[in-house]
């Protein structure tokens, strides 16, 4: 039975000139397929199959990540369905000289388990085993409503 802990992703990119629209900050357009992209790799740790995006519920950026700045993508599975998987997907900017971060988009993605080319199950149940991951999963549950 999977765990939210290690369904669990961060990754970092840096924002580089070429991730850039005009105002020299990250494209919201790269910034969300990196969102979709951890998303999907903790929807897999958790289904133990590919999964494809099937829906999100919007994503407001609320700052943009400058270039130079790394971009924090943080994504973690906090409920399932059938065949669907509920991700939280979080990004920060984050200063690459100093560490501080500040949250930039927050988002919840619905990824479907594909086994050759159709919906598959996915386990039934999430375990979650510490306080770290009874609070992301709480948090993400009150955002998700």
């Amino acid at each position: 039975m999977p765990a939210l802990e290690d369904t669990h992703i961060v990754n970092r990119h840096r924002v580089q000139p070429n991730h850039a629209n005009n105002y020299e900050s990250a494209h919201g357009g790269i910034v969300m397929k990196w969102m979709d992209e951890i998303g999907a790799m903790s929807a897999m740790r958790f289904a133990g199959e590919a999964c494809v995006t099937a829906a999100t519920d919007g994503l407001e950026f609320k700052r943009p990540i400058p270039v130079g700045d790394t971009a924090l993508v943080e994504a973690y599975v906090y409920d399932a369905g059938r065949t669907s998987v509920n991700v939280r997907v979080r990004a920060a900017r984050e200063n690459p000289h100093t560490g501080e971060t500040e949250s930039t988009t927050d988002s919840h993605f619905v990824f479907v388990a594909i086994r050759d080319g159709k919906p598959t199950p996915v386990p039934e149940e999430l375990t979650v085993e510490t306080e770290a991951g009874e609070r992301l999963r709480a948090e993400a549950l009150e955002g998700s409503q």
